[in-house]
Order: C-alpha cells, then structure tokens, then sequence
C-alpha cells in the first residue's frame, strides 16, 4: 500500500481540473493575446479563471486578481514591488516564520538596502502582535505575513496584522499558499493588500499561480516586456495552468466546508493514534488554531531523515518540513523561532492531507509508523 501525506508539498492535480485544461493543451492552443479570433478566442477562460479565484479569496472585483508563475514568483513581486511605492518607506517588515520565499527574499532586499524587521512568535508559532506593533513605523513599506504556516499549519490573525500595517500607513501582504482552499480567506473583508497563492497547493497543476493587488494599489510590475495582465506582469498567458487554477478554485470554494471536517477527522485520528503508539511523541502548535490538514509531531530522540528513508521504503511519503528547504541540514528555523530545543527540532515530521486520502491511509500510516520509531529507538544515542 501507499500513502501520500504530503500535500503541503504538493497535491494531485484534481480530474476535474485536467479535465478543464486538456482543451488548451489540444485544439484550443491559441495565444490570447493575438489579434486573430484563433487566439483572441481564448482569452473568455482567462477571464473566467479570474473570477473564480476573486470569489475563492473573497474579492469582489476579479480585475484585482493577477496571474503569476506561483507563489514565490507573487512573494518577490509583493515585497520588491512595495518598496518602491514611497521613497519614504524602505523597511520591510516579517515573520521568524516565513516560507523562504519571502524571508530569503526580504535577506536579499537587505542586502540592497531596505532594513530588514523580524517579529517574533511565541512558543505555539503565533506571531505576537507587540513584537509587530514594535516594529512598526513611518518607515516601514510593507507587514509581510503568511496566513497560514507551511511547516506547523498555524493561522495567522490577519486582520489584526492588516489593521497594524494600516495604521502605520504600510502595505499589508500575507503569503496565503498553504491557506487558499483550506480555510476561508476574505481580502475585501479583512483589508489585505496583497496576497499570494499558487494552485499546485490546491490540486492544481504546478507553474501557475496568482496575486491579488488591492484596487487603487499602484504595484510596479516584478516582469516586464510585454503588455499582458495590464501591464503590470508581462509574458505569454499560461492558458492551460490559468484554466486548471480556475477550475482548482471552484472545486475548493464549492467543497471546502464538507472537506475541512473530513481532514479534521481524519487529522484527529493520526494524531491521536501516533500519540498512543509512539511514546514520547509530541504535537507542534497543538493550543494553536491550525488548518485543517496538517500536523507535525516531534519524536524526540529520533532523527527526522532517519524516519523519512524507513518511511518511504513503506510507500509513505511524509516531509520534516517546508519542500523548498529540503536537504537542508540545519533543523526548521520555524521550529528554532519557535523555542523547539534543537535535538527535537531534528525529529519533527510533518503530515499533511488533502482531497485524496483515505482512513485506510491513516490505519496503514498508523500500523507502520510505530514500527519505524521503534526500531529507530533502540539505535537512537539520544534515548
């Protein structure tokens, strides 16, 4: 048997969503921004895709949503893009916790000249908000945090940090990668400026994402050279990823209640199951509100590579935490911002479900796992 549990990482693109880019990829391959019908014919899926993905995050004007190569591509286009609204307002300002997709960004831009502010986050991974307020001034360009924490599944209190940044006169963006189809995001409603989402996360396909820019937020472009998404991100339509994106945000907007009890469910029953057949292990953030498909659990004395290589030659693919850090060897800087002590850092293991698992997948995870941590155990110079 096999069982995917890293969806975080990435998750099966979705029949439906295959299904709603083959046409694109077939007959319909035009380029919509030809003059000629052939291509120009093309563009109505573009401009349906982007009012699905409005209506999945809770915008009400589909023009303010952008598409984008992914996330990373919508995070440095967010905090490189800020900076330059007022001459005034170099500093950038973020979380300990960031995906590297932001943070090494921000190290980059420091490097440049923007000031570099870090919040601080307390023992459960939450941001504090008087290490934010603390950080926050007429400098600042722009409050970057993530809405949901890629590692542990934290959500962050994105209305709060929205109102900080505003009150200081900064742009708020928050990375909602890991958040977009799992938990209800509203940018009217909440007062976020910019956000940044990739569909590969919600079972779409890899190579497409999309930034949402407040209406009346002058954003200069990150790419230029062409006149597409006007003006302000340049380069041939990706139809095929654009209309799988599209398709991705209906089915997560339509299922997304049902779905949350469903991963909920089926978290509750691998927490509580590795909790009572592996002693000594631990849930990371677990007094935090978290999405519904993740979890991480340390297993002190246990080396996390060690674990994945054993795990893996039973068909079970989990992670030790964010895929863009992977082969790392230093241990997850969420968990050291975090005040994990470093050997327990070094265990942690994260599971994360999606659309496609199964209790069975769960039980056989359970039968396996105990196994693994046992044997590693009796080996382990730490226990």
């Amino acid at each position: 048997m096999k069982a995917y549990l890293d969806n975080n990482a990435t998750t099966p693109v979705a029949p439906e969503v295959l299904e709603a880019m083959l046409p694109f990829l077939e007959e319909s391959y035009g380029n919509p921004s030809s003059f000629h019908t052939f291509g120009s014919s093309v563009m109505p899926a573009v401009e349906k895709a982007r009012e699905s993905v409005a209506r999945l995050i809770g915008a009400s004007d589909p023009s303010t949503v952008f598409f984008t190569s992914g996330g990373t591509e919508s995070d440095n286009w967010a905090l490189r893009g800020s900076v330059l609204l007022d001459p005034s307002r170099k500093t950038v300002v973020t979380s300990a916790v960031e995906h590297p997709a932001v943070l090494e960004t921000a190290r980059v831009m420091e490097r440049e000249g923007h000031p570099l502010r870090i919040a601080e986050v307390d023992g459960d991974g939450v941001i504090r908000m008087d290490s934010v307020s603390s950080l926050l001034d007429s400098s600042v360009a722009v409050l970057s945090v993530m809405a949901a924490n890629n590692e542990t599944g934290v959500l962050m209190p994105l209305p709060e940090l929205s109102a900080a940044a505003k009150a200081c006169g900064a742009v708020f963006h928050t990375d909602a990668v890991q958040a977009v189809g799992k938990v209800e995001i509203a940018v009217d409603r909440d007062g976020i400026d910019l956000l940044s989402l990739s569909a590969h996360k919600l079972h779409g396909p890899k190579g497409v994402g999309a930034m949402f820019i407040r209406s009346g937020l002058a954003l200069p472009p990150l790419i230029v050279g062409g006149h597409q998404e006007k003006g302000r991100r340049s380069g041939t339509y990706n139809v095929p990823g654009i209309a799988g994106l599209g398709r991705a945000a209906e089915l997560a907007l339509e299922g997304m209640s049902g779905e949350s009890r469903r991963l909920i469910a089926l978290r509750v029953m691998l927490e509580k199951g590795i909790l009572e057949t592996c002693p000594g292990a631990e849930i990371v953030a677990a007094g935090a509100p978290r999405l519904p498909n993740t979890v991480t659990m340390l297993f002190r004395g246990v080396e996390s590579e060690a674990i994945l290589t054993l795990i893996d030659l039973q068909g079970i693919s989990v992670s030790s935490g964010s895929a863009c850090s992977t082969g790392s060897k230093d241990p997850s800087h969420v968990l050291m911002a975090m005040n994990v002590d470093r050997v327990c850092a070094n265990s942690a293991i994260r599971f994360s479900l999606g659309r496609f698992n199964t209790e069975a997948e769960i039980l056989y995870v359970l039968e396996e796992l105990p196994k693994v941590i046992a044997r590693l155990r009796k080996i382990s110079p730490y226990t």
